[in-house]
């Protein structure tokens, strides 16, 4: 398995058979060399989103278009754009499960919100979730934008991810103090990474609190489009 960071919260998966572009928000990202483009989204199989924001799907039509591969996500956003944009979509909902060329990925709760740019302001675009990714002997939580939630309890309880993604910004998620006590009290990690921050100076700058607030969990603070193999 193999994990690339695109900065902000988009992620390179390669597990199973699949390559799975998580949140993909290249175009105007400050975190993102626009000269690998190619070279990220390369051999993709399929996008997931955890929400609508444009920081996270904002490339998601252009590479699900280019490409000629599926958008999964949230019912509602991909049923909307299935009929008015065309695209090959995998909409479904909370506790569903689906197979993405061997890669077994649940939606799970996350706690934020979640629109897209309309012409007269923001529009609903369903939940927002995160997910459990089970695959090549590994479960990854994908936290999606969230704060800390009673519900990380159960789904750490069930799903037993070795492998936590993590929000961990501050401003509009957990910061790296909250993400580490959610990590600590909930969930039994072996590596923890966290994202959605670095892009802009409102958010945190390093992990630090995030790294002192879990001994004896591997901290990856990872690098743009630098490879994380497990």
């Amino acid at each position: 398995m193999k994990l690339t960071w695109l900065g902000h919260s988009g992620f390179r998966l390669e597990i199973e058979d699949a390559v799975i572009l998580i949140d993909p928000w290249l175009s105007g990202n400050p975190m993102f060399p626009e000269d690998r483009r190619t070279e990220a989204i390369e051999g993709a199989t399929h996008i997931l989103l955890t929400h609508g924001h444009g920081d996270h799907s904002g490339d998601a039509l252009s590479i699900a278009r280019a490409q000629k591969i599926p958008i999964a996500g949230i019912y509602d956003l991909i049923g909307t754009w299935q009929t008015h944009h065309g695209i090959e979509g995998i909409g479904f909902n909370k506790g569903g499960t689906v197979d993405l060329a061997g890669a077994k990925v649940t939606m799970v709760n996350a706690c934020h919100s979640s629109s897209i740019e309309g012409s007269e302001g923001p529009i609903y675009a369903g939940h927002e979730s995160g997910y459990m990714i089970a695959g090549d002997g590994h479960v990854l939580y994908v936290s999606g934008d969230t704060d800390i939630m009673a519900d990380m309890e159960w789904m750490a309880e069930y799903h037993q991810p070795d492998i936590g993604i993590l929000c961990a910004g501050g401003h509009f998620t957990m910061d790296m103090k909250r993400a580490a006590y959610a990590a600590r009290k909930y969930f039994r990690f072996q590596v923890v990474i966290p994202c959605h921050y670095r892009t802009f100076p409102l958010l945190e700058q390093n992990a630090d609190a995030l790294k002192s607030g879990l001994p004896g969990v591997k901290v990856i603070e990872p690098e743009v489009l630098e490879p994380i193999r497990f």
